[in-house]
């Protein structure tokens, strides 16, 4: 028999199958489980790292139907965005009809690579129908006290025209176009994520086991938990104390001067009347023309500050302390005013050198005698106090309590937390997003929109023209409306929301994306959330996944679900990269799927991402392992049509080993020891390339056999169907296409999907025989096959019969043999 193997064909016909049939719905009975990939931001096209994210997660969710569950798989779109708001304005088509058309494009491609989505739960952000549930949940954080509009300073993106969050801004630049950021006075929406800020930090721990560790980590340090005191500190011929929170309050005796924030609320204040108003003026504007300094940045950079003309008072010891502003204090974190102890602090040890500041050691190390003359350096470890009244001689671990309290007694301080995290700032001056629904009536103030006019919908008719500020505020008929509490003119809102707001709750809607009498529907959550297995790259670790757990726990709090994590394991794929660098058009590196596809078809695109890095490692493209993989699967094709008459006679064998003869007990142990590799590397390890990596193992072991010794033995050809089958069924999740083909070749009618993962038979993995290795003196010199758990006498025996070792012993006397069961025989001559 000789047919041609014809990926696009076979692929074309399964396709319409499982479309037609709705093969991937859920509803097949059995314990649920909620797999997920991240949703694509319809861009039109997808690259070779969709191609990755999405044939991990299609094996993962092919497989657990095939372990029984029963598996929610959904895909839908991450649709607002600046993209297709500035594509609009370079081509003069509406961000709706772009995105519509790019969706249309995308879902087709994903189709075309056979990933196993139940299509009827699509979603896409920008439809109204999502959204308003998304206004919904924003009314009712504002009733809550988890929303509030503030004045504040902003990251300002003058590229994309509009606001960035915190989390939004990678070393000074706009995470979405590259360009450096600036920082800007608006007034803005604001999420309370700092309200949940303890319980997010402590979740982390409760993610151990199912989250990579790093991701766990790079969310602590985003959340950043301070432990330590709030200290006054009175300013000297003035009115008026400065509040410092420290986490060293150990070193109080030591503090010298204090440092600000060149954007401190004081910092003018304290220079006014003095010499150095001018000098602190021009330093301020020196600063703000800067861009500021990141937490990671602020330790590296040259020290640089002006003095103010002001002192403060060190609380315990009276001394008056200059008062500097300095460009590495920064005003986000704690109170934006650094008591500076030099001795003790590397950033303060630097600037009291620069401006020849006092340095005063108020902690010993053992064994050491520190002299602030010869210091080179701060020394920042432990030891005991010195300099520091009542307190010397206390290890300085200990002091930090003592002192604390003392502060406490006094009224001069008390113990305080404090988090990097800030608020999530939700406001962006765009079009394509979605609408604020908020109005503003001159007579009642800030109005949410009720519930029964939501959603406020985006205008069709507006002018997208890239200039600053929101473009819904040039359309009157959205802009003027009623108040509805007392009924006169008043305006909405013309900002819109932060698309990572639409992204840290879809997840729940795919549960219900269908419902219709409200945003979540409790039984559907109830039988599917939380996510038990999420797929998605590193760059998320704090945008996304920080939001979707505030989300997940402002939801609880407002009734909707009764959990508190949203995705159970995560897994964090590497990137797909090419001549050494991540794939991109200014790189010249892209790889397209869609000619991939066209040229070898969905089963290899899928084959070679899987087999070419385990999961979480970066995918070096290899134009070599591509060809590489294609020609596996016409390997394998060719395998089973050269046996397919024979083993279309046989069933598959069902038998125990005890009823294998000999002569084929090693294929049946082959086969059942590619299942148990498999099952470990899919479901313990979830590597894809090691699994692939035994089957082929498989599949040329299968190549010794031919139809002629199959025909002629019954049990060989029932042996070799079973060892066939196997390799269909544990390749299946991973090249579905050709797999279903295979099997409906084989004579079954039910498809492959739900088929069974094999089991092995732990009998069949028994080894008859070993290999022993004879050594004389430490030198292998012969090896021997030997029955398994052969008797140590009767090894002994065969060693010492052989040609080999007879030789290299001759006429030298026996001094020692000792023999390892299964494995070693040590002759000593």
């Amino acid at each position: 028999m000789n047919v041609e193997y014809n990926p696009h064909a076979i692929e074309k016909k399964w396709q319409a199958r499982w479309i037609d049939e709705k093969t991937f719905a859920t509803g097949q009975g059995g314990e649920k489980y909620y797999l997920l990939e991240m949703f694509p931001y319809p861009s039109g096209k997808i690259h070779m790292g969709h191609v990755r994210n999405y044939s991990i997660g299609d094996v993962v969710a092919r497989y657990q139907r095939m372990l029984g569950r029963d598996v929610l798989h959904p895909m839908g779109w991450d649709a607002f965005g600046m993209p297709a708001e500035n594509a609009a304005i370079a081509h003069g088509v509406h961000p709706a009809a772009w995105t519509s058309r790019n969706i249309d494009e995308m879902r087709s491609q994903l189709q075309r690579m056979g990933f196993s989505y139940d299509w009827d739960r699509e979603l896409a952000t920008c439809d109204p129908s999502y959204y308003r549930w998304e206004q919904l949940f924003f009314t009712q954080m504002l009733e809550k006290g988890l929303v509030y509009k503030k004045k504040s300073k902003v990251n300002w993106c003058e590229d994309c025209q509009t606001v960035l969050a915190n989390e939004q801004v990678e070393d000074g630049c706009c995470w979405r176009c590259g360009k450096e950021t600036e920082d800007k006075d608006l007034s803005q929406w604001f999420f309370k994520i700092t309200d949940y800020a303890e319980e997010l930090l402590a979740g982390c721990d409760d993610l151990q086991g199912g989250w990579p560790e790093r991701v766990i980590t790079m969310q602590k340090n985003w959340i950043g938990k301070s432990v330590g005191a709030e200290i006054d500190f009175a300013v000297a011929d003035r009115d008026c104390k400065i509040s410092v929170f420290t986490t060293r309050q150990d070193t109080l005796f030591g503090a010298t001067f204090m440092s600000l924030a060149p954007d401190h609320p004081l910092a003018l204040e304290l220079a006014q009347g003095t010499i150095q108003e001018t000098a602190v003026a021009a330093f301020i504007e020196k600063m703000r023309l800067q861009e500021p300094p990141s937490d990671r940045d602020a330790a590296k950079l040259e020290k640089e500050g002006v003095f103010t003309g002001s002192y403060s008072l060190n609380p315990l010891t009276g001394c008056k302390m200059p008062i500097y502003l300095a460009n590495f204090v920064l005003s986000g974190y704690g109170t934006g005013a650094v008591m500076a102890v030099p001795a003790h602090d590397q950033r303060d040890f630097e600037f009291a050198k620069m401006y020849d500041l006092p340095i005063v050691v108020v902690i010993q190390p053992a064994g050491e005698l520190l002299d602030p003359a010869l210091m080179s350096e701060a020394y920042t470890g432990e030891g005991r106090l010195i300099n520091s009244a009542e307190f010397d001689g206390c290890e300085n671990r200990k002091a930090l309590d003592l002192i604390v309290v003392h502060l406490t007694e006094k009224g001069l301080g008390k113990k305080a937390v404090t988090y990097r995290l800030r608020d999530w700032g939700v406001s962006r001056q765009r079009y394509w997003g979605t609408p604020i629904p908020v109005i503003y009536c001159d007579a009642c103030g800030i109005v949410p929109v009720p519930e029964k006019d939501l959603p406020v919908c985006l205008p069709g008719d507006v002018e997208l023209g890239g200039s600053g500020g929101s473009p819904l505020a040039k359309v009157e008929s959205f802009v003027n409306t009623v108040c509805p509490r007392c009924g006169a003119s008043a305006r909405r809102e013309t900002d819109t929301m932060d698309t990572f707001v639409e992204s840290s709750w879809y997840y729940m809607r795919y549960a219900c994306a269908n419902y219709k009498d409200g945003s979540l529907e409790k039984a559907a959550v109830d039988r599917w959330l939380p996510v038990d297995h999420y797929i998605g790259g590193i760059e998320h670790a704090i945008l996304h996944l920080l939001y979707s757990r505030f989300f997940t726990k402002v939801l609880r709090d407002l009734g909707y679900i009764n959990f508190s994590e949203p995705f159970t394991k995560l897994l964090t794929q590497g990137m797909v990269i090419k001549d050494g660098a991540k794939m991109s058009k200014s790189k010249g590196n892209v790889v397209d799927p869609n000619a991939l596809i066209k040229r070898y078809g969905a089963d290899t695109a899928r084959m070679f991402s899987l087999f070419a890095s385990p999961p979480e490692l970066d995918l070096e493209w290899n134009d070599q392992g591509v060809e590489g993989g294609y020609r596996f699967l016409n390997r394998l094709w060719r395998l089973v049509y050269a046996l397919l008459p024979v083993l279309n006679e046989v069933e598959t064998f069902a038998g125990s080993m005890a009823e294998v003869p000999q002569k084929h007990s090693g294929l049946r142990r082959k086969t059942h020891q590619t299942i148990a590799r498999v099952r470990i590397d899919i479901e313990d390890r979830m590597h894809f390339n090691t699994a692939i990596s035994a089957v082929m193992e498989l599949v040329n072991e299968l190549k010794n056999y031919d139809i002629k010794e199959a025909r002629a033995d019954k049990v060989l050809a029932s042996l070799l169907r079973e060892a066939i089958e196997t390799v269909v069924l544990l390749l299946a999740p991973i090249v579905p296409h050709i797999c279903e083909e295979l099997w409906e070749e084989l004579g079954n009618n039910k498809g492959v999907s739900y088929i069974p993962v094999p089991v092995v038979d732990s009998a069949s993995l028994v080894k008859d025989t070993v290999l022993v290795v004879v050594q004389i003196n430490g030198k292998v010199r012969e090896r021997l096959t030997v029955a398994h758990d052969m008797a140590q006498d009767e090894i002994k025996k065969l060693a010492l019969d052989s040609e080999k070792v007879r030789k290299y012993i001759g006429n030298k006397e026996l001094r020692k043999i000792i023999v390892v069961p299964n494995k070693l025989v040590n002759i000593v001559v």
